[in-house]
């Protein structure tokens, strides 16, 4: 028999074997300061683009006011209890309404937390009869309720990630093995995919529905606040809000907050309700929560100027980094990647050099999270960046670059670069 703590003692993840280098530089830094553009990393000032603070609302004067506000009114404990038995409020109900007829729903389910909040919704939407249809880069949290449907004896079939014709592919099977147990089927796909930043193809995905009968569910928590005319997100943007079925996004990215939320039709909320377990067994989302919720979507809806601002800042950075000859693949958000092909160590030799050297902050995303051999910056703009960032940003890669192609940052060791 194994012990079970000797067992993970002696055991390593797949990003659980960088621990012993990484841990508080790479993984778990630790910024100081105010959140926004400029914060503190190791006493050092850093520009930072690591932050899903997309419309700049974390430290929003008006967001910061009504946040302390409700904090000193209701405190962080009130509603006690789960939504079910005593933890509804008036203000609950109130942000649901408005969020579900920004989405053009008939009904919302507010969420304490996204990710539980997914793993709960595929839960409780599909028996062991019903099948899932799902994109090859879906979010953990996807992945994690897909995990728990097959444990229940359900069936899921994945199509490599935006491919249409395989999507059509595992369509047919899905339908058939539907069929056969007289269940449903469920597609689940992203609006703003965050590694990557490229769109879910919802035009293709939607016109499928006229060749076979499912259900669409998107993530959208990347595209809510940032996508579409009015901030509604992906769905809006590509005019197919009555195609979605099920729309979800969180309060983590452009609501700078905690929580999250689904929209659908009545009946469908009204049976999550009902049979979310991680809601139905969980304490309500707190009062500052939801009060300070209510004011940034009232900034989201009536100050169009701060998304109008997200998306020049992200452009600008796009268009800069990509006329200086950087892979920034397919994104269509303000999401940034910057791909290069090497190794761990050389990505780990780059951001040293960047953030010791140049004072720039921003996340590198390795394997396995990106295929083996290749390495990824990934910069978040918000709408608090000035240009001036933005431009400082683009000379210092301009100068990784020349350092890059001359090899500075080749071997097989971390070299450390200044780091002290």
């Amino acid at each position: 028999m194994t012990d079970i703590f000797e067992r993970l003692k002696g055991m390593e993840g797949p990003l659980e074997q960088y621990r012993k280098k990484a841990e508080g530089y790479f993984m778990f830094p630790e910024l100081e300061g105010e959140i926004g553009p400029r914060m503190k990393f190791h006493g050092r000032e850093v520009i930072t683009w690591s932050l899903n603070n997309y419309l700049g609302l974390a430290n929003h004067p008006e967001v910061r006011k009504v946040d302390a506000e409700a904090a000193a009114k209701w405190g962080m404990a009130y509603p006690m209890g789960a939504r079910m038995m005593s933890g509804q409020t008036k203000f609950h109900k109130e942000l649901e309404e408005r969020l579900a007829k920004f989405e053009k729903k008939e009904a919302a389910y507010l969420l304490n937390y996204g990710y539980q909040g997914m793993v709960s919704i595929i839960d409780s939407l599909c028996t062991r009869h019903d099948v899932i249809v799902y994109d090859s880069e879906s979010h953990a949290c996807i992945m994690d309720g897909i995990f728990l449907h097959k444990a229940k004896g359900g069936k899921s079939f994945v199509f490599p990630h935006n491919d249409m014709e395989r999507a059509n592919k595992m369509l047919r099977f899905a339908t058939k093995q539907a069929e056969e147990n007289n269940g449903g089927i469920l597609l689940i796909t992203e609006g703003v995919f965050g590694m990557a930043g490229d769109l879910g193809n919802l035009p293709e995905i939607t016109e499928l529905k006229k060749k076979y009968n499912f259900r669409l569910m998107i993530d959208d928590a990347h595209g809510f606040g940032t996508m579409g005319k009015t901030g509604a997100g992906t769905s809006e943007h590509f005019g197919l809000m009555d195609e979605v079925d099920i729309y979800f996004a969180t309060f983590a990215k452009s609501m700078a907050g905690i929580g999250a939320f689904v929209a659908s039709d009545k009946a469908i909320i009204d049976s999550l309700k009902y049979n979310m377990r991680s809601q139905i067994f969980a304490k309500s989302l707190p009062m500052p929560m939801v009060i300070g919720a209510l004011k940034r979507l009232d900034i989201l809806q009536n100050q169009p100027e701060i998304k109008e601002n997200l998306w020049k800042i992200a452009k600008a950075l796009q268009d800069g980094l990509a006329a200086e000859g950087f892979n920034i693949g397919n994104t269509q958000s303000p999401v940034t990647p910057v791909y290069f092909s090497g190794s761990v160590p050389e990505g780990t030799n780059i951001v040293i050099d960047l953030r010791e050297n140049y004072n720039v902050f921003c996340s590198i995303v390795v394997y396995p999270v990106v295929p083996k051999d290749v390495l990824m910056l990934r910069l978040i703009p918000t709408a608090s960046h000035t240009m001036k960032e933005v431009n400082e940003t683009i000379e210092v890669f301009k100068k990784i670059k020349v350092d890059l192609e001359a090899g500075k940052y080749k071997g097989d060791e971390v070299k450390q670069m200044a780091l002290q």
